[in-house]
């Protein structure tokens, strides 16, 4: 690793800490505020609790909710054999195991530990995209697992949740009381009050902030594993194209429908893609193409929209 390197990631994750450290200071103040500091505390050991024993359960549900399908070397040879080299040049443990969705969304996720991972890929990306493309995208997921992003912001995600119920449960509190308040028999501190309003939204602009840091850090460790940043890029183009087309027809035909930039989850693709411009191309061997990458993949029929209790999932 050379030296701008590791002063990059010292400083990648020094932001990440401060940002984390930001969301723990409001999701504790937050829940003591509303259940005290004891019940806190209590609240605080259960959520670490459950990051370590829910992961695996949390995996196996969204793979079987979106009906994921394992590839083996038999199945994709090019996609697994590519997969097993940026896992080898990551340092990983061990390889991701890969699996396919059948939907035609083109998007791709990651789940997991460093240790133990698993990457997903739709039938929409495999057929978007041509080999050198998807070696950038493969390699952005194996850098989310390297870094651990995917642990970061499920502890974000916890901390968010758990400020969202604590201002849900004081705002109803304060409804119940809402007649002994204006009796004047009961009194509540102003500070508590805009607690409970504005914390929920500041929890969320901090963790959107995270989201941004840690898609910053995936696509410069894409463009060091592949040595070919431009592959990264010519995907994320493609991708912008495509969902900018699906919101049109939509919401806006005939007109692009930009997103506030202070809302995005992931940073602007043209932000993105400047960065990795940037990037010195001859870092790293560069990755050769994944060749003929959806060939022999086994096509199961088109996933459809599912409504379910929490929500709609393709």
């Amino acid at each position: 690793m050379t030296g701008v390197s590791a002063r990059h990631r010292l400083l990648n994750l020094a932001q990440s800490a401060l940002l984390l450290g930001l969301m723990a200071a409001i999701a504790w103040v937050s829940v003591t505020a509303i259940l005290g500091p004891e019940t806190g505390a209590m609240v605080a050991l259960g959520m670490v609790a459950g990051l370590i024993l829910a992961p695996d359960l949390s995996r196996r549900m969204i793979l079987s909710a979106y009906q994921a399908q394992r590839l083996t070397g038999r199945d994709a040879p090019g996609l697994v054999g590519a997969l097993a080299e940026l896992a080898h040049r990551a340092g990983l443990p061990r390889a991701p195991a890969l699996y396919r969705v059948p939907s035609s969304l083109p998007n791709a996720f990651a789940m997991g530990t460093p240790e133990d991972s698993s990457i997903c890929v739709t039938d929409g990306l495999l057929e978007l995209l041509d080999g050198r493309e998807l070696a950038g995208v493969l390699a952005h997921e194996v850098g989310h697992i390297a870094n651990r992003d995917l642990w970061i912001m499920g502890v974000a995600d916890v901390m968010s949740r758990l400020v969202s119920l604590a201002s849900w449960v004081g705002q109803f509190l304060l409804l119940l009381n809402l007649p002994l308040l204006m009796a004047g028999l009961v009194h509540v501190p102003w500070s508590v009050v805009a607690l409970l309003i504005f914390a929920p939204t500041l929890m969320a602009l901090v963790q959107l902030g995270l989201s941004r840091t840690r898609e910053y850090d995936a696509d410069r460790a894409a463009a060091d594993l592949t040595g070919d940043p431009e592959g990264l890029i010519r995907a994320l183009g493609k991708l912008d194209r495509l969902t900018g087309r699906f919101w049109e027809e939509i919401l806006l035909p005939g007109r692009r429908s930009p997103d506030p930039s202070l809302l995005r989850t992931h940073p602007p693709t043209e932000s993105r893609v400047r960065r990795l411009r940037e990037l010195d191309p001859n870092r790293s061997v560069p990755f050769p193409d994944i060749i003929g990458h959806s060939a022999g993949v086994a096509r199961a029929p088109n996933l459809t929209p599912r409504f379910r209790r929490f929500g709609t999932y393709w």
